[in-house]
């Protein structure tokens, strides 16, 4: 597998070709994400089924800001959430995809954990751009997010959904609502005649536990879908 590391418009970016790419995954990171891309884009390989791919990470400079679709008050700690999701979505769209050259693969997926996970749904709400969404562990307890106007109809062919076991066992009263807020969004995906395939995978622990091999899973269940039909 090569590893190169590139700066698109400002942003840090973390590429690893492996084998002959078919598919490019994009993915939003923090410097946790960071630190085990290395493990994820290695797992990704394992349980790909031997397709190649091109994963591109890029360095989210305000977690909280450049990930939300719209503000929001603080659910844990001091620090709310911003607005910032529109513009990331542009910065993929308008410099990212271009410099990765996304013409040359046969399907762009978008995918990230947490908070990446719920702006990597939201923009599979708002674009046809993603052939597939990897929402891992996504935050869906953020609120207003089930009932917002933009949840009628994903744009994207394929969602990958998980969630570890143990998320909604905490004292927290809004992520408390994380497993009831997933099996929801799971069921409208079942609905969902603009989604060709969706499917929600529980993983064992709490939220913090392989996030590197969690988010693996679901770049490599798109990728397999792929192949498969």
């Amino acid at each position: 597998m090569n590893k190169r590391e590139a700066d698109v418009c400002g942003r840090k970016c973390y590429v690893y070709e492996c084998g002959s790419p078919d598919v490019l995954l994009i993915q939003p990171v923090d410097d946790h994400d960071i630190s085990v891309l290395d493990s994820e884009a290695a797992h990704i390989e394992e349980l790909a089924g031997g397709k190649g791919f091109t994963l591109a990470a890029f360095k989210v400079n305000d977690w909280n800001t450049d990930l939300s679709p719209w503000e929001a008050p603080p659910v844990f700690g001091d620090e709310g959430f911003g607005s910032g999701a529109e513009d990331t979505l542009a910065y993929i769209t308008d410099a990212l995809l271009p410099q990765l050259d996304e013409d040359k693969y046969t399907e762009v997926y978008l995918g990230g954990y947490s908070l990446a996970g719920l702006f990597s749904l939201w923009a599979g709400y708002q674009t046809d751009v993603f052939d597939g969404i990897a929402a891992c562990s996504p935050s869906v307890w953020f609120p207003g997010w089930l009932d917002h106007d933009g949840m009628r109809s994903v744009r994207a062919k394929r969602v990958y959904l998980s969630l570890g076991d143990k998320e909604e066992k905490t004292r927290n009263p809004v992520m408390r609502t994380v497993g009831d807020c997933i099996r929801k969004q799971a069921e409208m995906l079942d609905n969902d005649e603009g989604c060709k395939a969706s499917i929600l995978e529980m993983n064992p622990g709490n939220h913090f536990r392989e996030p590197d091999l969690r988010t693996a899973k679901g770049f490599a269940w798109l990728i397999r879908e792929q192949k498969r039909r």
